[in-house]
């Protein structure tokens, strides 16, 4: 189903500003470390990233698919295998150049998962340290931190070591030391990861806001779907180490063009052929909303599915016998995944299952209507 976008080659005029790069990193395979344990496989990431000044762009993709490679690579931690990594017109790294920016020297601010917050430094001296590691002097360097800390409102807090903070109290400290030294290119790895589910809610409007105000290049990397969609103006969605779409969180969320983002988004995805306002997946045939020709995908939300113990006499041009495999609870929803000529997932209010007395491994009957079902070139 996943069809990775191919990487462009880097440009040879010199990019104008903001972000351009193409990131290629080969990881070599793991050696076992112990009696029956495999080696990792090789891994290679080999993706092109964008971005202007102003610009959240996100990164989105499971576990493994190469995000924090990318983030390492983008703060100079991990060295390019190839390609190349500009900012702002200026050239931070380029293996076929030698040519290769330390960290220390590159113009990023980096708001790791875990904060990496020194333990026996104030809030205050904290900040202070990104500005003291480029050159401003204590004294100065307090109090452009003493700033920072009443801008993510914890000017209260200057003096409490980061044992003292909540979660969210942490993370503004973090993201105020990344800014302070007003970097070109901040890097935010799982930014939110740590927090509880109440705070969350609270720290992802603060960050919304000041990365609305950052006026260059900010780089969001994350699994949470709803973080890369109220946070980023663009996103892009790796797997395998490959770029496979790319785009504002509006327009994936309409039209995902692979498995992991149909789950993320919520919708059931196909890929087929259409004929029409007929899609062939296999073979099934699913009646569709739009008219198209060729190799199409074809998706609908799980809430579109209505569930039946008997053939219903219904109106709905997609009907489909399947077997309930899998049930859960999702939200205030019941979650059902159905086995049949397709496999489908269907979202349906606890009273309905109670009433239609649903079970595992019970055969059943699905319905969609075409009106709810929406097809797209592939």
């Amino acid at each position: 189903m996943t069809t990775p976008l191919p990487a462009a080659a880097p440009t040879e005029r010199p990019e104008a500003e903001g972000l351009h790069a193409h990131l290629v990193v080969d990881r070599a395979p793991r050696a076992p470390a112990g009696r029956g344990e495999t080696s990792a496989a090789p891994f290679q990431l080999d993706i092109t990233l964008t971005a202007r000044p102003g610009e959240v762009l996100a990164l989105l993709g499971p576990n493994g698919a190469g995000k924090t490679t990318a983030l390492r690579a983008l703060a100079g931690l991990t060295p390019l295998t190839s390609g190349r990594l500009t900012l702002d017109g200026h050239t931070l790294e380029e293996p076929a150049a030698r040519l290769r920016v330390p960290p220390e020297e590159r113009p990023v601010g980096v708001v790791f998962q875990d904060y990496l917050l020194f333990p026996h430094l104030s809030a205050l001296d904290n900040v202070a340290f990104g500005l003291r590691t480029r050159g401003v002097r204590r004294a100065a360097a307090r109090a452009q931190a003493a700033v920072w800390l009443d801008r993510v409102g914890l000017a209260d807090h200057a003096g409490a070591r980061p044992r003292a903070l909540s979660g969210g109290q942490a993370q503004r400290v973090a993201l105020a030391r990344a800014l302070a030294p007003h970097p070109r290119l901040l890097l935010l790895d799982e930014p939110l990861a740590a927090l509880d589910a109440r705070t969350r809610l609270d720290v992802r409007t603060q960050l919304r806001r000041h990365l609305a105000a950052f006026d260059a290049v900010a780089v969001l990397v994350t699994h949470d779907p709803l973080d890369a969609m109220v946070l980023a103006d663009r996103l892009t969605v790796i797997e395998d180490g490959r770029v496979v779409q790319q785009g504002a969180p509006a327009d994936i969320a309409r039209h995902p063009r692979s498995d992991y983002i149909a789950r993320l988004v919520g919708l059931n995805l196909y890929r087929g052929t259409a004929d029409g306002h007929e899609v062939r997946v296999d073979d099934t045939v699913v009646a569709t909303a739009d008219s198209e020709d060729g190799p199409v995908f074809v998706a609908f939300p799980p809430a579109a599915v209505t569930v039946h113990r008997s053939r219903p006499d219904t109106s709905a041009r997609n009907l489909w016998p399947v077997t309930i495999t899998g049930m859960e609870l999702h939200g205030d929803q019941v979650r059902l995944d159905l086995s049949g000529d397709l496999r489908i997932t269907a979202d349906l209010t606890p009273a309905a299952v109670a009433d239609l007395g649903l079970a595992e491994g019970n055969e059943v009957w699905a319905a969609v209507k075409a009106t709810q079902t929406h097809a797209y070139p592939a």
